[in-house]
């Protein structure tokens, strides 16, 4: 009953309050604030585009916190190692199971590292590769052949995956694309525009989903 009550508390917060992007903070010694200038252009190009009204200056939060139920989307990338203790995992899972989301971009090397951690989160979840006719692929922008390459490393298709609790995806993980890398300032990567252009529609459309699922 507590855990049910606990539950309540927390959906309800997240549903009432303003609709913004955190960055996920984890430990085990990975980047965690890689790509600094992502999220930052990613909200601009939401604002504009989809109409949101995401602060310009995106949070940072721990997993451990319950500052995490104060935002419908977090963030999460790096290229090193992810550690979730006990705490953290349970946190995160009451986090995702009372209607947040969670949007994870392997920025090459992450990999091998979140696959175990989110199977503490989630024993009894599988990721599932997410099909090009899915609605996170056909918001506001469209991608009729799923998740766009944005960074060639090996020569790997680039590819969406989810975790879904109840029919619902609460976990979107993009691989092998470095999604986050097109949203950051142009002179950082030297992107073409045509490629960043794809890269933040993905991210609107990754955004406009969580907000409204």
């Amino acid at each position: 009953m507590k855990q049910f009550l606990t539950l309540f508390i927390f959906s309800f917060f997240l549903f009432t309050q303003a609709q913004d992007v955190a960055i996920l903070k984890y430990n085990g010694g990975g980047d965690w604030y890689a790509n600094p200038t992502a999220i930052p252009n990613l909200v601009a190009f939401a604002n504009t585009t989809i109409k949101t009204t995401i602060s310009k200056n995106p949070q940072t939060v721990s997993a451990e916190s319950e500052d995490i139920f104060n935002f419908p989307m977090l963030f999460m990338t790096g290229h090193g190692n992810v550690f979730f203790s006990d705490e953290e995992a349970t946190n995160l899972k009451n986090y995702l199971i009372s209607g947040g989301f969670l949007h994870i971009s392997d920025n090459y090397g992450l990999d091998k590292f979140i696959r175990p951690e989110l199977k503490k989160v989630f024993p009894e979840l599988e990721l599932q590769e997410i099909p090009s006719n899915h609605p996170i692929y056909n918001q506001t922008f469209k991608f009729p052949e799923g998740m766009p390459k944005i960074h060639e490393h090996d020569k790997k298709n680039a590819q969406g995956f989810g975790l879904f609790y109840e029919g619902r995806l609460i976990i979107f993980y993009d691989y092998e694309t470095d999604l986050s890398d097109g949203w950051e300032d142009e002179i950082i990567h030297n992107n073409p525009k045509e490629v960043r252009e794809k890269a933040l529609k993905m991210g609107a459309n990754i955004i406009e989903y969580a907000f409204t699922n």
